[in-house]
Parts: structure tokens; C-alpha cells; sequence
């Protein structure tokens, strides 16, 4: 059902009489009001027109009340005003130091993202964590510990191995490190070459030591093709025996073979919600993932035809691999492994196999249903991520949220306007347990996106996937404006770095994602 007649129905201001005075508190000094906005505020719950008072870095006020003299007034009609997004799966680590203001983040209301996902992870944690906080970004910045990063700690190169006793013990000392050093959770990367070769027991001892210190177990799982379901039952293993709340991330069915099989995949889940376990998902709006070249061949013999022709077949066919970053052949980027191969008068397999000798290729690959995400996205226990970040080479680095608000929301009509800001704000903010975010209600801080629910989209694209959304109008962190697009202008960070590193200290109060 679309959203067009509800949203004008709310901008003609039929509720404006009834808006709800959520708080009341004495006037603050030095606050300024967001007025007139229909506030989506991220539970899930209808739109509603109010007033917004925010004073430091907090919201104070949200009601049908008038703004004082002294008050500086955003005039927000016609406009949605939502909690600021909170990406849970991000890969900004390294571009946030060198592209602080996050223009290609922002842009699309993110105000705070997750880092160390897929269990890749900055080590250590407390470094990293302290040239954030020496050097702010425009973002809040969250950060897991990688179970590869920590496998490799400790088995060094000898990591193609079973680890033992001992080592294990090991990493869950690191784990514990990390944890005290401000990661608020463990990931992992099980289809990835690191972590590929850890046994299940693994996985639920660096669980557990989370679980005690109040984290969660957050998963690339260890196939998310023809055997994802096996995958997806390991990942329910580890959570049950580890009991730990488990995140699966951007959940998917990447080849051909296990295509239209979503349902299958969301009664596992759903059982396993019903035994009492804590497990939600996330999902990004594409068609295509994004890694390395060698993920296309599960069993890893990258230099035997059969295993290869097998793999490009089971994301039907070398057409829909795309080349996006090779440091060897740069001419290669953004072009296909068919287009590749044709020109160079080679099959396709061949040409894989070469690539792999010459140090491998980061590739996207088209593979996916659509009607499988549609199934996914329709969950209430999936919510909204990126998988993405500053540099990436995939458009869900600049669109995710906008694409799901203009396509998904007001042109296909997947989910309610209001549901799916759920799915970015206070969902996502569950599983973090960031009690004082996710919500626009007095005392939670002003992380705040103001957009026209009318022109939101995303404008990035395989061949130029930087390029920024439009809709997104205002953006504040912690109370700060650090993106503003005027009507009619492209838009552009504010320069403010208001960001803070987000850990176990700001997790104020238990709360649950189911």
C-alpha cells in the first residue's frame, strides 16, 4: 500500500490538534526547537505533528508547545523528523580517519555506526578507540572485537588449523581485553579465510566471555549459499550454548540454488525465537554482495577448473561479477569477469584463476532475489543495514537508508514509513542497548534526521557508487548540525565533529531487539 494519500492526510494537519505533549519540562536556557515536524519516532507507531525542543545534547521537550522568544526555530513542515539512523554493520573503520566528516554516511542519516564487523576488527581496541576520541568524527562510533583478528593474535600464519586448548583459552583473554577496552560485542567471519577454520566450540567460548560482559554475538555466517541453512543452524548453536543474543548479518541467499527460499530460512529463525533465544538479523536493499574474489569458490581450490566453473555457475554466471578494486590491473575495475575474459580471449575460469595467482580482486556480485529480500525486510525482527562505508565500492556505501525509505516505503510499498525507520533507529538501538537512543522522547539524546518523505532516494549505482542520496535535509549528532541540504542543493557536511565512541558505560539499561 503506498504511503502518498496517509503522508499529505498528516501534512494538511489533521493531527496537529491532537498532538501528544509527551514531556513538559521547565523552559531550558539556550535551546533551540525543531517545529511543526511529523515525528516518526522510532517506535513503530503512527506519525505525529510536534514541536521538538533540544537543549545541549539532549531532547527536552516534544509536544504541541510554543517556542519562546529567545529560541532558535527549524521550521519543518511537510518534513519527517526520525531518531538519526544507527547502522549496525559498518566498515568505516579505516575511512573515518581519513574522511572524519563522513559526508557519504551522513548524507544519509546515519549518526552512529558500528564498526569491526565480519570479524575484522581494530586492534587493539583501546588504540583505536583513543584516536577516535582524540580526533572526533561527525558520527557516534561503536566497536566489536573480530574473532579473526583475535585468531590471529594468537596462531599467528598457523591459523589453517583447529585451534587448540590452550589457544583458545587465549583468545578468550583477548576477548576479555577487548571488551574491558570498549568493544560491546564479538563478530565473526566464518565464510572468510581466518575464520573459516575454527571449529563451532571455538566460537561459543569467545562468545561466552561477551555474554558475561553484557555483549552480543554478531555473525557473517559460515556459508550464505547452497549450505546457508547448515550455516544458519551453527550460528543458532553458538548463540543457544553460548547464551548470547546473536545478530546475523545482512542476512541473504546468495546463489542461484537456494534462491525463493527465504520462508525456509525465517522459520528456522522464528523457532528458534519461540525456544526463548535472542536472535535478530539484518539485511541490506541490493541485490549484490560485496567481498573478495576467493568467496565465489567455497571449497577453496582456486586453481581447479571444475570447483571454479562450479562457482560462477552457482551465482549464474561470470556476467554478473563485477571487478571493482584489483591493485594489479586497475583497467579491470568496474567492468565483468565476461566482459573481462571475452576481451581477453579467454573463458572465464581462467581468467578467475589468474586473478588469484596475481593476489585476488574485490568483486560485486549479483545474486540475489528480490523476492527473497522483500520476505526479509518484512520480518519485524530484521532491521536495516549498510555493510557499507567510506570508500567502499558498492552503492549501499552511499544508499542503503534512502533506498529503503523512497523505494522500498513510498514506491513499492513494502513497509509503513514508520516501521521502517523502527527497523533504523530504536531496533537497532535494542540490540546495542543504547537506552538514551533510538527514540525521539524528552531525555534521549538529539541524534535527529529531518527528510522529505516525498523525494528521499538513493542516487548511487554499481558504476558510481559514491554518489549521495537526496532527502535528507538535516542532520544532528549529540544536539550538533553536521549536514544541512537547503531545497534545491546538493547538501554538504556542516564541519562539525560531534561524534563520541559509544561503549559498555553508555549502555545504560537492558533492553532486548526480539
Amino acid at each position: 500500500m503506498r504511503r502518498r494519500g496517509t503522508i499529505r492526510i498528516l501534512l494538511a494537519g489533521v493531527l496537529i490538534g491532537s498532538a501528544l505533549l509527551w514531556s513538559a519540562p521547565a523552559p531550558t536556557p539556550n535551546s533551540w526547537v525543531i517545529q511543526g515536524a511529523l515525528v516518526a519516532d522510532g517506535s513503530g507507531g503512527p506519525l505525529r505533528q510536534a514541536n521538538v525542543r533540544i537543549a545541549g545534547d539532549s531532547i527536552v521537550e516534544v509536544g504541541t508547545f510554543t517556542p519562546k522568544k529567545d529560541e532558535r526555530i527549524v521550521s519543518a513542515e511537510r518534513r519527517v523528523l526520525a531518531p538519526g539512523f544507527i547502522d549496525i554493520h559498518n566498515h568505516s573503520t579505516e575511512g573515518l580517519l581519513g574522511e572524519p566528516l563522513a559526508a557519504t554516511q551522513v548524507s544519509q542519516g546515519i549518526t552512529t555506526l558500528v564498526v569491526g564487523a565480519d570479524g575484522n576488527s581494530p586492534w587493539p581496541v583501546r588504540s583505536y578507540r583513543n584516536r577516535l576520541q582524540q580526533s572526533p568524527t561527525a558520527v557516534n562510533v561503536m566497536i566489536l572485537v573480530g574473532h579473526a583478528t583475535i585468531r590471529e593474535q594468537v596462531m599467528g600464519q598457523d591459523y589453517r588449523r583447529a585451534a587448540q586448548a590452550e589457544e583458545i583459552a587465549r583468545m578468550e583473554a583477548l576477548v576479555e581485553q577487548a571488551m574491558q577496552e570498549g568493544a560491546v560485542g564479538l563478530s565473526s567471519g566464518l565464510e572468510y579465510e581466518v575464520g573459516s577454520f575454527a571449529a563451532t566450540e571455538e566460537l561459543i567460548a569467545l562468545a561466552r566471555v561477551v555474554a558475561r560482559r553484557g555483549g552480543f554475538y554478531m555473525t557473517h555466517i559460515r556459508d550464505e549459499a547452497d549450505r546457508v541453512f547448515d550455516a544458519l543452524a551453527e550460528a543458532l548453536t553458538i548463540g543457544q550454548a553460548a547464551q548470547v543474543p546473536v545478530q546475523i548479518s545482512h542476512l541473504k541467499l546468495g546463489t542461484v540454488g537456494v534462491w525463493n527460499q527465504a520462508a525456509r530460512a525465517v522459520e528456522m529463525i522464528e523457532q528458534a525465537r519461540q525456544r526463548g533465544l535472542d536472535v535478530t538479523a539484518d539485511c541490506y536493499p541490493y541485490d549484490a554482495w560485496s567481498s573478495t574474489i576467493t568467496v565465489l569458490v567455497p571449497n577453496r581450490r582456486h586453481d581447479h577448473a571444475p570447483s571454479v566453473a562450479r562457482g560462477l555457475a552457482d551465482v549464474g554466471g561470470a556476467q554478473n561479477v563485477m571487478i571493482v578494486r584489483m591493485a594489479r590491473h586497475p583497467e579491470y575495475e568496474f567492468r565483468t569477469l565476461a566482459e573481462i575474459a571475452e576481451a581477453r580471449g579467454i573463458s572465464p575460469v581462467e581468467l578467475y584463476m589468474e586473478i588469484v595467482r596475481e593476489g585476488g580482486a574485490s568483486v560485486v556480485c549479483r545474486s540475489m532475489a528480490e523476492e527473497d529480500i522483500r520476505t526479509f525486510y518484512q520480518q519485524p525482527w530484521v532491521m536495516v543495514a549498510s555493510d557499507g562505508g567510506i570508500g567502499l565500492r558498492h552503492p549501499r556505501s552511499s544508499g542503503t537508508f534512502p533506498k529503503v525509505l523512497g523505494r522500498y516505503v513510498r514506491e513499492q510499498g513494502w513497509l509503513r514509513l514508520e516501521e521502517a525507520v523502527r527497523k533504523m533507529t530504536s531496533m537497532p538501538a535494542a540490540r546495542l542497548k543504547l537506552a538514551d537512543r533510538g527514540r525521539i522522547q524528552a531525555g534521549k539524546k538529539a541524534d535527529l534526521v529531518l527528510f522529505d518523505p516525498e523525494t528521499i532516494t538513493d542516487h548511487s549505482t554499481f558504476f558510481d557508487p559514491h554518489k549521495l542520496a537526496e532527502g535528507v535535509q538535516r542532520v544532528w549528532v549529540n544536539g550538533v548540525e553536521v549536514w544541512r541540504a537547503e531545497p534545491g542543493t546538493a547538501g554538504a557536511p556542516t564541519g562539525a565533529r560531534p561524534g563520541r565512541v559509544l561503549t559498555l558505560s553508555d549502555r545504560h539499561a537492558p533492553a532486548s531487539a526480539r
